[in-house]
């Protein structure tokens, strides 16, 4: 029982030492020591930190998912009422980190995708989920009219994920959500507009 208590720990306390120092800066000693336990637990419960970054990145995109179904997944608004809503959602986390931490899953992205392919694969399945409920709703918008879709759904769910992912990078560098806004206000005036 301690043991999974341990992990538990780790992985919260990991996850917060990785988005305020990078994954590469975050050491085994400071994941430990935040989480207040030996450092031998660390490899009780991760045969490597390669082993540890999977399992955050997992963590993290869990609780993403909680965003999404009340977001993306709410059949009780409009599709393009849902896309703002989950914008909003997260806008409100990342002013809650006093807009300097990002998404962990871009910056996992950036900074671990090209030393672990592990990792990199990893990445490439979650933003293949990820999408999804995006595109779901960019048809449920294009067929009630709201919007009119001239590429792939899936396209243009990449696109808004690509291009959120980096209004958020332009925020963490600003400390600010000017970034973030004017992602907001550029897209739906134009690509998710009726007379786009």
């Amino acid at each position: 029982m301690a043991r999974a208590s341990n992990k538990e720990q780790i992985l919260r306390e990991g996850l917060e030492v990785v988005r305020r120092r990078g994954f590469a800066g975050a050491g085994v000693r400071e994941i430990t020591g935040a989480a207040g336990v030996p450092q031998g637990s660390f490899t009780n419960h991760f045969a490597s930190k390669e082993a540890f970054g999977l399992e955050i990145v997992d963590r993290y995109f869990a609780d993403l998912l909680t965003v999404v179904d009340a977001t993306l997944e709410d059949p009780g608004r409009p599709p393009l009422d849902r896309l703002r809503a989950y914008f909003d959602a997260i806008s409100e986390r990342l002013e809650e980190r006093g807009w300097q931490h990002g998404c962990l899953i871009g910056n996992m992205s950036l900074e671990a995708a090209e030393h672990s392919e592990a990792i990199r694969v990893r990445l490439t399945e979650i933003f293949t989920r990820w999408r999804e409920p995006f595109a779901r709703c960019l048809r449920e918008a294009d067929a009630a009219g709201q919007i009119r879709l001239d590429v792939p759904a899936l396209d243009m769910a990449d696109f808004l994920l690509a291009s959120w992912q980096g209004a958020i990078l332009r925020m963490k560098v600003e400390r600010s959500p000017e970034a973030l806004r004017r992602f907001r206000r550029i897209t739906f005036a134009t690509v998710l507009s009726a007379s786009a």
